[in-house]
């Protein structure tokens, strides 16, 4: 049984706010996970999860997504809320998204998640300043206190989830 978005979003809000870093998991061709600590920003588009991440275009990162565009993003506290969105990542070349992107991070996203990219990179334009546009096909919470109740964890996919 699957969630509305907008019912999930308060906690979800609530606990992006509260941690910021998420671990993003990739797969390389040979199956293998890599994970690496990073602060995706999100926002909510026709009432579904969109999400983007200011990140070094790095050779593996490239490598991966390119053999197999699906990353999960998950979030954890020390209260045991957690967070996961699985995704499709898809680079973003497009330079007004770009500066779209950069401005979000700068302003902390609409859910307060951001940093000021030109710590990182000197303008939205630079070669150096990827963009991923990260469309979730599931997202899971699980609040600690449903999981030491034993209740299950809630679940949103899209109406037709687009999984490539």
């Amino acid at each position: 049984m699957t969630t509305a978005y907008s019912d999930l979003r308060p906690d979800v809000d609530r606990i992006l706010a509260s941690i910021v870093y998420a671990t993003m998991t990739t797969v390389d061709q040979r199956h293998r996970p890599r994970s690496r600590v990073l602060i995706p920003v999100w926002e909510v588009a026709g009432g579904a999860p969109l999400g983007w991440l200011a990140t070094f275009p790095t050779p593996v990162k490239v490598a991966h997504l390119a053999a197999n565009p699906h990353a999960t993003f998950s979030y954890w506290s020390a209260a045991q809320d957690t967070v996961a969105f699985d995704t499709a990542a898809t680079w973003v070349d497009d330079p007004e998204t770009k500066r779209r992107v950069w401005r979000l991070y700068e302003q902390g996203s609409p859910r307060g998640v951001g940093y000021p990219p030109g710590r990182f990179w000197p303008a939205a334009e630079h070669e150096s300043f990827g963009v991923l546009r990260l469309e979730p096909y599931r997202v899971q919470v699980l609040l600690g206190r449903d999981l030491a109740a034993g209740r299950p964890s809630r679940i949103w996919t899209p109406a037709r989830a687009a999984v490539r």
